[in-house]
């Protein structure tokens, strides 16, 4: 397994990859698959889901809130190592690029 060091590493790879990746790209995400990488993200980042339910009339920000709410105590290097799995997931789903190709053997786990 990875160091944690490793993994931050390739979690940052990962995550820049993704927050780059352009919305109208081959690569479409249904709402479920968004709020799991938005999930993992937080969990991997802030830890566990520090803020007040929204309103019900927020229901985007609810369903972001329920997403990572819902992983409860999941731990900072459980998080990090599935959004890289989910990643990687998708992107062998599709057609890959050449950067796609190294990406995904730069952050293999």
């Amino acid at each position: 397994m990875a160091s944690a060091g490793d993994l931050e590493t390739k979690f940052k790879k990962a995550a820049d990859f993704f927050k780059a990746y352009p919305k109208g790209g081959k690569i479409q995400l249904s709402n479920d698959q968004q709020l799991k990488f938005y999930s993992l993200f937080k969990i991997a980042t802030v830890g566990k889901c520090n803020i007040a339910a929204p309103g019900v009339t927020d229901l985007v920000g609810k369903a972001k809130y329920d997403a990572w709410n819902g992983l409860g105590d999941k731990s900072k290097n459980d998080a990090m190592t599935e959004y890289i799995q989910a990643l990687m997931v998708v992107l062998n789903e599709h057609d890959k690029t050449p950067a796609e190709e190294t990406l995904l053997k730069e952050i293999a786990v």
